[in-house]
This record gives structure tokens, sequence and C-alpha cells, in this order.
């Protein structure tokens, strides 16, 4: 695992080397919708991302296929590898009964 802490960097390092790059919303002041903005940060990222073989979600549908309500909409960024991303949105939806279920609620990324 390896985090830079600029997408940019992080976008080039999994086209590069593979893995999966996750920004999920959580309860914090100002998270609860994501932080990064849907039109031109997650939706160019996913773009790129889908054109090289992978996928990009918001934890429940792709990124692409999100509907912005605002020029600054905020969302949850998850993408990388078709078969990482697939385990992570199916964790969200095996998660708990609530609308959007936390990753980490009752398994963690890395156990089975």
């Amino acid at each position: 695992m390896r985090w830079v802490g600029s997408v940019a960097a992080d976008v080039y390092r999994i086209l590069v080397r593979g893995g999966v790059y996750l920004y999920p919303e959580d309860s914090r002041e100002g998270y609860a919708q994501g932080r990064l903005r849907l039109l031109y940060e997650a939706n160019p990222i996913a773009l790129l991302i889908e054109q090289a073989g992978g996928a990009a979600i918001d934890g429940f549908q792709r990124i692409l296929d999100v509907k912005p309500a605002s020029l600054h909409m905020r969302t949850p960024l998850i993408f990388g590898s078709k078969e990482k991303v697939a385990r992570i949105a199916r964790y969200y939806s095996e998660g708990s009964a609530s609308p959007r279920a936390p990753l980490f609620g009752h398994r963690g990324l890395l156990r089975r």
C-alpha cells in the first residue's frame, strides 16, 4: 500500500503499478459527501482509469454515471483495477442495512 497524497501522482502510480485508490465518505464534518469534486476531479480520473481497463466508483455506482447536482458537487472516489474495485463494491453492497454502508464497518479490506 502506498499513498502519495496527490491524486494526480496516485493515478499515475496506479496506472503504472496497479492497485486501488480509496477516498471514501466518512462521518467527519465536511467528508459526508466525499472530498473530491465530481465534475473536474473525479470524472476526468474515472475516464482515464476506465480507458486503461480499470474501474471507478463512488462505492455504489460508476462515477461516470453519477448525475451532477451542482458545479462543485463532491463525491467519494474509489478507482483502480476492476477486480479490486469490484471487491470493494461488494463490501459496500453487503454492508449494514443503512443506505450508505461504511467500508470498514465489520470487516477490513485486506481480510476475507
